[in-house]
Protein backbone atom coordinates (compact mmCIF):
# COMPACT_ATOMS: atom_id res chain seq x y z
CA UNK A 1 0.00 0.00 0.00
CA UNK A 2 0.80 3.77 0.07
CA UNK A 3 3.00 2.76 3.69
CA UNK A 4 5.17 0.42 1.65
CA UNK A 5 5.75 2.09 -1.41
CA UNK A 6 6.68 5.43 0.88
CA UNK A 7 9.07 3.49 3.60
CA UNK A 8 10.64 2.32 0.18
CA UNK A 9 11.30 6.07 -1.07
CA UNK A 10 12.72 6.77 2.18
CA UNK A 11 15.17 4.15 1.96
CA UNK A 12 15.93 5.60 -2.02
CA UNK A 13 16.72 8.73 -0.15
CA UNK A 14 18.92 8.23 1.97
CA UNK A 15 20.96 6.16 -0.28
CA UNK A 16 20.82 8.46 -2.33
CA UNK A 17 22.10 11.13 0.10
CA UNK A 18 25.08 8.73 1.20
CA UNK A 19 25.93 8.83 -2.14
CA UNK A 20 25.58 12.15 -2.92
CA UNK A 21 28.85 13.64 -2.82
CA UNK A 22 30.10 11.11 -5.98
CA UNK A 23 31.27 13.22 -8.90
CA UNK A 24 28.08 13.64 -11.15
CA UNK A 25 28.19 13.70 -14.84
CA UNK A 26 26.93 16.89 -16.65
CA UNK A 27 26.07 15.24 -19.92
CA UNK A 28 25.34 11.59 -21.72
CA UNK A 29 26.40 9.73 -24.94
CA UNK A 30 23.94 7.95 -26.76
CA UNK A 31 24.99 4.69 -28.62
CA UNK A 32 21.99 5.15 -30.97
CA UNK A 33 20.15 1.88 -32.75
CA UNK A 34 23.73 0.54 -34.88
CA UNK A 35 26.74 1.57 -35.69
CA UNK A 36 27.03 -1.29 -38.79
CA UNK A 37 28.05 1.03 -41.65
CA UNK A 38 26.05 -1.43 -43.68
CA UNK A 39 22.59 -0.65 -42.50
CA UNK A 40 23.43 3.14 -40.91
CA UNK A 41 22.23 4.28 -44.84
CA UNK A 42 19.50 1.90 -45.27
CA UNK A 43 17.33 2.58 -41.94
CA UNK A 44 17.75 6.23 -42.38
CA UNK A 45 15.80 6.16 -45.20
CA UNK A 46 13.31 3.79 -43.85
CA UNK A 47 12.52 5.56 -40.71
CA UNK A 48 13.04 8.89 -42.58
CA UNK A 49 9.91 7.79 -44.58
CA UNK A 50 7.97 6.25 -41.21
CA UNK A 51 8.66 9.71 -39.30
CA UNK A 52 7.40 11.69 -42.31
CA UNK A 53 4.48 9.28 -43.06
CA UNK A 54 3.47 9.64 -39.14
CA UNK A 55 3.73 13.80 -39.29
CA UNK A 56 1.56 13.73 -42.36
CA UNK A 57 -0.90 11.35 -41.15
CA UNK A 58 -1.44 12.83 -37.51
CA UNK A 59 -1.85 16.01 -38.70
CA UNK A 60 -3.93 15.85 -41.27
CA UNK A 61 -6.25 13.99 -38.87
CA UNK A 62 -5.64 17.09 -35.83
CA UNK A 63 -6.20 19.66 -39.08
CA UNK A 64 -9.79 17.66 -40.38
CA UNK A 65 -11.24 17.38 -36.60
CA UNK A 66 -10.50 20.71 -35.50
CA UNK A 67 -11.63 22.29 -39.21
CA UNK A 68 -14.77 19.97 -40.43
CA UNK A 69 -18.17 20.53 -38.71
CA UNK A 70 -19.18 17.12 -38.78
CA UNK A 71 -16.32 15.57 -37.20
CA UNK A 72 -16.89 18.10 -33.79
CA UNK A 73 -18.32 14.68 -31.89
CA UNK A 74 -16.06 13.19 -28.98
CA UNK A 75 -15.08 10.06 -30.28
CA UNK A 76 -13.54 12.35 -32.84
CA UNK A 77 -12.31 14.90 -30.14
CA UNK A 78 -10.62 11.44 -28.65
CA UNK A 79 -9.12 10.62 -31.95
CA UNK A 80 -7.68 13.65 -32.58
CA UNK A 81 -5.81 13.88 -29.55
CA UNK A 82 -4.55 10.57 -29.82
CA UNK A 83 -3.10 11.60 -33.29
CA UNK A 84 -1.51 15.06 -31.48
CA UNK A 85 -0.50 12.45 -28.97
CA UNK A 86 1.31 10.09 -31.25
CA UNK A 87 3.00 13.28 -33.21
CA UNK A 88 4.33 14.48 -30.45
CA UNK A 89 5.38 11.14 -29.19
CA UNK A 90 7.50 10.27 -32.38
CA UNK A 91 8.74 13.05 -32.38
CA UNK A 92 10.48 13.24 -28.87
CA UNK A 93 12.45 10.15 -30.55
CA UNK A 94 12.81 9.83 -34.22
CA UNK A 95 14.81 12.93 -34.59
CA UNK A 96 17.29 10.94 -32.24
CA UNK A 97 17.22 7.93 -33.92
CA UNK A 98 17.70 9.50 -37.37
CA UNK A 99 20.91 11.75 -36.27
CA UNK A 100 22.35 8.58 -34.53
CA UNK A 101 22.72 7.14 -37.48
CA UNK A 102 25.60 10.10 -38.95
CA UNK A 103 27.13 10.97 -35.47
CA UNK A 104 29.84 9.02 -33.78
CA UNK A 105 28.88 10.17 -31.01
CA UNK A 106 25.46 11.68 -30.45
CA UNK A 107 25.73 13.65 -27.09
CA UNK A 108 22.79 15.19 -25.06
CA UNK A 109 22.70 17.11 -22.22
CA UNK A 110 21.77 16.00 -18.69
CA UNK A 111 18.96 18.74 -18.77
CA UNK A 112 18.02 18.10 -22.06
CA UNK A 113 18.15 14.40 -21.08
CA UNK A 114 15.61 15.19 -17.91
CA UNK A 115 13.73 17.09 -20.59
CA UNK A 116 13.15 14.31 -22.56
CA UNK A 117 12.09 11.57 -20.09
CA UNK A 118 9.42 13.63 -18.94
CA UNK A 119 7.90 14.56 -22.10
CA UNK A 120 8.09 11.12 -23.00
CA UNK A 121 6.49 9.46 -20.07
CA UNK A 122 4.05 12.20 -19.78
CA UNK A 123 3.07 11.69 -23.62
CA UNK A 124 3.01 8.25 -23.22
CA UNK A 125 0.81 8.26 -19.98
CA UNK A 126 -1.70 10.17 -21.43
CA UNK A 127 -2.36 7.66 -24.36
CA UNK A 128 -2.79 5.39 -21.69
CA UNK A 129 -5.23 6.90 -20.28
CA UNK A 130 -6.80 8.09 -23.67
CA UNK A 131 -7.18 4.52 -24.69
CA UNK A 132 -9.08 3.11 -21.54
CA UNK A 133 -11.52 6.67 -21.96
CA UNK A 134 -11.81 5.06 -25.58
CA UNK A 135 -12.72 1.80 -25.15
CA UNK A 136 -15.42 3.74 -22.86
CA UNK A 137 -16.68 5.54 -25.42
CA UNK A 138 -17.31 2.56 -27.64
CA UNK A 139 -19.00 0.33 -25.20
CA UNK A 140 -21.47 3.53 -24.71
CA UNK A 141 -21.96 4.09 -28.96
CA UNK A 142 -22.51 0.46 -29.41
CA UNK A 143 -24.51 -0.73 -26.61
CA UNK A 144 -26.74 2.86 -25.69
CA UNK A 145 -26.52 4.24 -29.10
CA UNK A 146 -30.18 6.35 -28.24
CA UNK A 147 -28.28 7.57 -24.98
CA UNK A 148 -24.60 8.56 -26.43
CA UNK A 149 -25.39 12.16 -26.69
CA UNK A 150 -26.27 12.41 -23.27
CA UNK A 151 -23.94 9.88 -21.84
CA UNK A 152 -20.96 11.43 -24.09
CA UNK A 153 -21.45 15.08 -24.42
CA UNK A 154 -18.56 17.91 -25.33
CA UNK A 155 -18.52 18.66 -21.77
CA UNK A 156 -17.60 15.05 -20.14
CA UNK A 157 -15.80 14.36 -23.35
CA UNK A 158 -13.58 17.41 -22.37
CA UNK A 159 -13.54 16.73 -18.90
CA UNK A 160 -12.22 12.88 -19.52
CA UNK A 161 -8.93 14.11 -22.08
CA UNK A 162 -8.64 17.17 -19.40
CA UNK A 163 -8.20 13.89 -16.93
CA UNK A 164 -6.07 12.15 -19.05
CA UNK A 165 -3.41 14.78 -19.80
CA UNK A 166 -3.59 15.44 -15.42
CA UNK A 167 -2.83 11.44 -14.93
CA UNK A 168 -0.19 11.86 -17.70
CA UNK A 169 1.08 15.01 -16.13
CA UNK A 170 1.39 13.53 -12.20
CA UNK A 171 3.12 9.57 -13.87
CA UNK A 172 5.91 12.02 -15.53
CA UNK A 173 6.63 13.85 -12.56
CA UNK A 174 6.90 11.14 -10.58
CA UNK A 175 9.56 9.84 -12.81
CA UNK A 176 11.58 13.05 -13.02
CA UNK A 177 11.30 13.73 -9.15
CA UNK A 178 13.32 10.30 -8.44
CA UNK A 179 16.14 10.60 -11.71
CA UNK A 180 17.01 13.92 -10.54
CA UNK A 181 18.03 12.98 -7.36
CA UNK A 182 20.16 10.39 -8.33
CA UNK A 183 24.03 10.77 -8.28
CA UNK A 184 25.38 9.96 -12.62
CA UNK A 185 29.03 8.57 -12.77
CA UNK A 186 31.57 7.79 -15.75
CA UNK A 187 31.01 5.38 -17.76
CA UNK A 188 27.84 7.79 -18.77
CA UNK A 189 26.91 6.08 -22.06
CA UNK A 190 23.33 5.06 -22.32
CA UNK A 191 22.83 2.21 -24.58
CA UNK A 192 19.45 3.40 -26.30
CA UNK A 193 19.19 6.05 -29.09
CA UNK A 194 16.77 8.10 -26.70
CA UNK A 195 17.07 8.98 -22.59
CA UNK A 196 14.84 6.57 -20.94
CA UNK A 197 14.52 5.70 -17.10
CA UNK A 198 15.97 2.01 -17.63
CA UNK A 199 18.92 3.57 -19.50
CA UNK A 200 19.37 6.56 -17.13
CA UNK A 201 19.04 4.51 -13.76
CA UNK A 202 21.75 2.12 -14.72
CA UNK A 203 24.13 4.54 -14.68
CA UNK A 204 23.75 5.80 -11.57
CA UNK A 205 26.06 5.53 -8.69
CA UNK A 206 23.71 4.49 -5.95
CA UNK A 207 22.28 0.91 -5.49
CA UNK A 208 19.09 1.31 -7.48
CA UNK A 209 17.03 -1.66 -6.41
CA UNK A 210 14.45 0.12 -4.53
CA UNK A 211 14.61 2.97 -7.70
CA UNK A 212 13.70 0.28 -9.87
CA UNK A 213 10.98 -1.43 -7.17
CA UNK A 214 9.48 2.40 -7.32
CA UNK A 215 9.59 3.11 -11.28
CA UNK A 216 8.37 -0.51 -11.83
CA UNK A 217 5.39 0.29 -9.60
CA UNK A 218 4.79 3.41 -11.39
CA UNK A 219 5.08 2.61 -14.68
CA UNK A 220 5.01 -0.92 -14.90
CA UNK A 221 1.92 -1.44 -12.94
CA UNK A 222 0.15 1.43 -14.55
CA UNK A 223 0.67 0.04 -17.98
CA UNK A 224 -0.19 -3.76 -17.41
CA UNK A 225 -3.42 -2.43 -15.08
CA UNK A 226 -3.66 -0.19 -18.46
CA UNK A 227 -3.66 -3.01 -20.63
CA UNK A 228 -5.65 -5.82 -18.42
CA UNK A 229 -8.85 -2.94 -17.63
CA UNK A 230 -8.94 -2.59 -21.85
CA UNK A 231 -8.60 -6.30 -22.34
CA UNK A 232 -11.78 -7.01 -19.97
CA UNK A 233 -13.35 -3.84 -21.64
CA UNK A 234 -12.90 -5.38 -25.01
CA UNK A 235 -13.66 -9.02 -23.71
CA UNK A 236 -17.15 -7.55 -22.67
CA UNK A 237 -17.83 -5.69 -25.54
CA UNK A 238 -17.10 -8.72 -27.59
CA UNK A 239 -19.12 -11.21 -25.40
CA UNK A 240 -22.50 -8.72 -25.48
CA UNK A 241 -22.08 -8.45 -29.45
CA UNK A 242 -24.07 -11.85 -30.01
CA UNK A 243 -27.47 -9.78 -29.66
CA UNK A 244 -26.59 -7.47 -32.01
CA UNK A 245 -27.89 -7.59 -35.39
CA UNK A 246 -25.25 -9.23 -38.22
CA UNK A 247 -24.87 -6.05 -39.96
CA UNK A 248 -23.91 -4.01 -36.63
CA UNK A 249 -22.26 -7.07 -34.65
CA UNK A 250 -19.79 -6.91 -38.13
CA UNK A 251 -19.48 -3.13 -37.94
CA UNK A 252 -18.67 -3.45 -33.87
CA UNK A 253 -16.16 -5.87 -34.37
CA UNK A 254 -14.22 -4.41 -37.20
CA UNK A 255 -14.08 -1.30 -34.66
CA UNK A 256 -13.16 -3.48 -31.49
CA UNK A 257 -10.72 -5.57 -34.02
CA UNK A 258 -8.82 -2.21 -34.92
CA UNK A 259 -8.87 -1.14 -31.19
CA UNK A 260 -7.41 -4.10 -29.72
CA UNK A 261 -4.83 -4.42 -32.68
CA UNK A 262 -3.70 -0.79 -31.11
CA UNK A 263 -3.61 -1.53 -27.94
CA UNK A 264 -1.93 -4.93 -27.77
CA UNK A 265 1.28 -3.11 -30.05
CA UNK A 266 1.20 0.11 -27.41
CA UNK A 267 1.03 -2.01 -24.14
CA UNK A 268 2.59 -4.92 -25.14
CA UNK A 269 6.01 -3.64 -25.75
CA UNK A 270 5.73 -1.37 -22.82
CA UNK A 271 5.08 -3.85 -20.59
CA UNK A 272 8.23 -6.12 -21.99
CA UNK A 273 10.09 -2.46 -21.12
CA UNK A 274 8.77 -1.29 -17.75
CA UNK A 275 7.06 -3.97 -16.14
CA UNK A 276 10.60 -6.23 -15.42
CA UNK A 277 14.07 -5.60 -13.95
CA UNK A 278 15.64 -2.95 -15.59
CA UNK A 279 18.80 -5.59 -17.03
CA UNK A 280 19.47 -5.05 -21.14
CA UNK A 281 18.65 -7.85 -23.34
CA UNK A 282 18.85 -7.96 -27.09
CA UNK A 283 15.66 -7.20 -27.96
CA UNK A 284 15.26 -3.92 -25.78
CA UNK A 285 16.11 -1.65 -28.88
CA UNK A 286 13.85 -2.97 -31.12
CA UNK A 287 10.95 -3.18 -29.20
CA UNK A 288 11.86 0.26 -28.37
CA UNK A 289 11.52 1.03 -31.90
CA UNK A 290 8.03 -0.56 -32.32
CA UNK A 291 6.25 1.68 -29.73
CA UNK A 292 8.33 5.12 -30.03
CA UNK A 293 8.08 5.01 -34.15
CA UNK A 294 6.33 2.52 -36.07
CA UNK A 295 3.47 2.55 -33.66
CA UNK A 296 2.62 6.40 -34.23
CA UNK A 297 2.25 5.73 -37.81
CA UNK A 298 -0.13 2.81 -37.97
CA UNK A 299 -2.95 4.53 -35.08
CA UNK A 300 -4.03 6.92 -37.88
CA UNK A 301 -4.55 4.29 -40.39
CA UNK A 302 -6.19 1.56 -38.28
CA UNK A 303 -8.07 3.97 -35.74
CA UNK A 304 -9.42 7.06 -38.39
CA UNK A 305 -8.60 7.28 -41.44
CA UNK A 306 -10.88 4.25 -42.53
CA UNK A 307 -13.59 5.62 -41.46
CA UNK A 308 -15.89 7.03 -43.67
CA UNK A 309 -16.96 10.23 -42.17
CA UNK A 310 -13.14 10.81 -42.43
CA UNK A 311 -12.64 9.90 -46.06
CA UNK A 312 -15.00 12.35 -46.77
CA UNK A 313 -13.88 14.92 -44.97
CA UNK A 314 -10.44 14.68 -46.77
CA UNK A 315 -12.44 14.43 -50.33
CA UNK A 316 -13.73 17.73 -49.21
CA UNK A 317 -10.94 19.51 -47.79
CA UNK A 318 -8.74 17.96 -51.23
CA UNK A 319 -11.50 19.29 -53.27
CA UNK A 320 -11.22 22.86 -51.11
CA UNK A 321 -7.96 23.21 -52.15
CA UNK A 322 -7.70 21.89 -55.88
Amino acid sequence: GLTSWLRVFSLYQAASMEEGNRSTVSEFVLLGLTKSSELQLLLFVIFLAVYGATVLGNLLIVVLVACEPQLHTPMYMLLGNLSFLDFCYSSITAPNLLAGFFLQAQIISYGVCVAQIFFFHFIGGIKIFLLTIMAYDRYVAIFHPLRYGAIMNQAVGGGLVGASWAGGFIHSIIQVSIIIQLPFCSPHELDNFYCDVPQVIKLACVDTFAVELLMVSNSGLMTLLGFLVLLVSYSVLLAKLSTCSSEGRAKALSTCASHLTVVTLIFGPCIYIYARPFRSFPMDKAVSVLYTVVTPVLNPVIYTLRNKDVQLAVRKLRKLHL
